[in-house]
């Protein structure tokens, strides 16, 4: 019976995206470069990330019901087979296999056994700090043991088997065999294959043609082929909103002259075409700024760097997108239009003058539901080895200059915390030297630049708890609106340079559990305020107390302090920072550090212990 292998439209961004390795009924296969796309593909059109992004556009794959990898001409993202590197579960021999021997809808099969048995991919491949992706070179492998005159006397390196020992366990027990006419002790076990042994990198990746490759000096890492190292993607999204006014941080009367100006528009929308020198001389003839004026004001607007002489990026973009879609929620009579429709609301606590509830609307400030939105995400690239290691574009030829990308349709909840209680939260010494302590493990990281996009040039203590009150505020919608968490995302509008204070939580599946409907019916009146606060109620205990809220550093880098999976963790594709910059003390304090919530939680106990007596 012929298989059929499925993978969503979505999941060709995330998480099987260009580069990745997709493991599927017992069968491996990598997504290869987007020029190898179908030309059938479908137009997404977001103007504004595209820009931020130096992209000509963005394009989705043919959305397909049955996406057959080993099919020619196939609709949908096309994948090819990794590793090529096969063994045979019952006779245990090794099969390097070609494209030549593909039979569309047929997996690989053993051909010396009868009846045939199928084919199992080799567990492990092998990467390196420069992107690129191969076997393992399981012939070196099995004579590395070797003098080099004893390696070079067996030529045949078709003969290899994969062996299991009984008497050992782990991976001991496994180990590649040559079994070549004259072949001396070709043989080793995989005890020690994780790591760095001294192969050598192909230095292209499966997808790439042999005139492609490039000399890669780099070390050569062997990794399992689900290796959370092997892939990190590079992905962004933006919301697709009316055009609106946001006020800049660069002030002052020539710059306020600048925004004013009709160049000004034309000018930030090709900063490096050959007409933007005579666009800027106008401008400075009109308003008097000078150059560094120009360029603080281009940098704020455009947030990212100039591209490469080809008209790519040289590296990885991290443009800030939050600007406009805080301006957009924000605005007090938003404009709609057909994927951005938004309505003010409140708690519905106006009347309530005893706590918890009254203490609560002090601290929020303006609820917006989103009754519809729409959000495009693209695929700049990916890193191996590690998010800071050498970006690789999805064109690996760097010939095209647009980017997959999908869009997903859905609703979300948009609140703001009072500017007021904030910054004087803020300013208490306790407050602000628990954010310095995780401001500076931050600035130790390696994902500093880009988290510094999400938090500002100097992280505020209003980011970590937003971003700690998002999660709080997701995990308990997964048991009210019907969605799960990885159906949920956040977007955390903190920056203190732009004068933010609030979060976004809105639908994130592509499929029906985006469009439930029950997420904006969590966001009415009272709903909304009973959910902050049990979300408080419930951030104020945790399994791992008290190790959990005492910590010093947990997490990947030591970047949360008071977060773990029991209390505050969500699935990572709903983060957009990766499950880091967490603090739950920060929501409902403790160890000598106030809450922004925590007379909430207070009011709370002490009217449940009224009723009681």
């Amino acid at each position: 019976m012929s298989r059929k292998l499925r993978v969503r439209q979505a999941q060709t961004v995330l998480p099987f995206g260009v580069g990745a390795v997709l493991d599927i009924q017992g069968e491996s296969f990598v997504a290869t470069g987007i020029g190898d796309w179908p030309a059938l593909r479908q137009p997404v059109d977001a103007p504004r990330l595209a820009a931020r992004l130096w992209a000509s556009g963005f394009y989705a794959a043919p959305a397909t019901l049955n996406d057959l990898y080993d099919k020619p001409d196939a609709p949908g993202a096309p994948y090819i087979r990794f590793p090529t590197w096969l063994f045979c579960g019952a006779c245990r021999r090794m099969t390097r296999w070609r494209i030549a021997d593909e039979t569309p809808g047929t997996p690989p099969s053993c051909p010396g056994c009868s009846p045939r048995r199928p084919l199992v991919p080799m567990r492990f491949v092998q990467i390196c700090k420069a992107g690129h992706l191969s076997d393992v070179d399981w012939w070196y492998w099995a004579h590395s043991h070797l003098e080099p005159a004893e390696r070079q006397s067996c030529r045949t390196r078709d003969r290899l088997s994969f062996r299991v020992e009984k008497r050992a366990s782990g991976l001991e027990a496994l180990s590649v065999v040559c079994g070549a006419p004259g072949c001396r002790d070709g043989s080793r076990d995989l005890l020690d294959v994780l790591g760095a042994h001294g192969l050598r990198c192909t230095g292209r990746n499966p997808w790439q043609r042999n005139s492609e490759a490039v000399t890669c000096r780099e070390a050569v890492q062997v990794v399992q082929r689900t290796a959370g190292n092997l892939y990190y993607p590079v992905v962004h999204s933006a919301l697709d909103i009316p055009e609106a006014e946001a006020t800049g941080a660069v002030e002052g009367a020539v710059a306020d002259q600048v925004r004013a100006s009709s160049l000004w528009l034309a000018l930030c929308r090709a900063p490096e075409a050959p007409s933007a020198p005579v666009l800027r001389q106008l401008l400075q003839d009109e308003t008097e700024a000078d150059d560094a004026l120009l360029d603080a004001m281009l940098a704020e607007e455009t947030g990212i760097p100039a591209p490469g002489d080809d008209g790519t990026p040289d590296g990885p973009l991290y443009p800030d997108l939050s600007r406009e879609e805080w301006a957009a929620f924000t605005e007090p009579e938003p404009e709609a239009t057909r994927d951005f429709v938004v309505r003010h609301t409140g708690l519905g606590l106006d009347q309530e003058d005893q706590p918890p509830w009254s203490v609560l609307r002090e601290r929020i400030g303006r609820v917006v539901l989103a009754d519809r939105l729409r959000e495009v995400r693209a695929l700049q690239g990916f890193t191996r080895v590690s998010p800071d290691a050498t970006f690789v574009p999805a064109d690996t030829a760097r010939r095209l200059r647009w980017l997959p990308a999908v869009e997903v349709f859905g609703e979300g909840i948009f609140l703001t915390l009072d500017e007021d209680r904030l910054r004087e939260w803020e300013n208490e010494p306790a407050v602000r030297h628990r954010a310095a302590g995780i401001r500076g493990d931050l600035d130790r990281s390696f994902q500093k630049d880009r988290l510094h996009v999400r938090t500002g040039p100097v992280m505020a203590p209003r980011f970590i708890l937003l971003h700690t009150l998002a999660h709080l505020l997701i995990r308990q919608l997964s048991f009210d609106s019907g969605y799960t968490t990885a159906s949920l995302r956040e977007r955390v509008y903190a920056r203190e340079d732009h004068a933010q204070a609030g979060l976004l939580v809105y639908t994130a599946a592509g499929d029906a559990a985006g469009t439930l409907g029950g997420l904006v019916q969590q966001g009415e009146q009272p709903l909304l305020a009973e959910t902050l606060l049990r979300l408080v109620e419930a951030a104020a205990w945790c399994s791992a107390d008290p190790l959990c809220a005492e910590h010093a550093g947990q997490g990947y880098g030591n970047l949360n302090r008071g977060a773990c999976h029991a209390c505050a963790l969500l699935p990572e594709t709903s983060c957009e920072t990766g499950n880091t910059l967490l603090d739950r003390v920060l929501v409902i304090g403790g160890d000598g550090v106030p809450g922004y919530f925590q007379d909430v939680v207070t009011g709370a106990r002490e009217a449940a212990a009224g009723l009681e007596e």
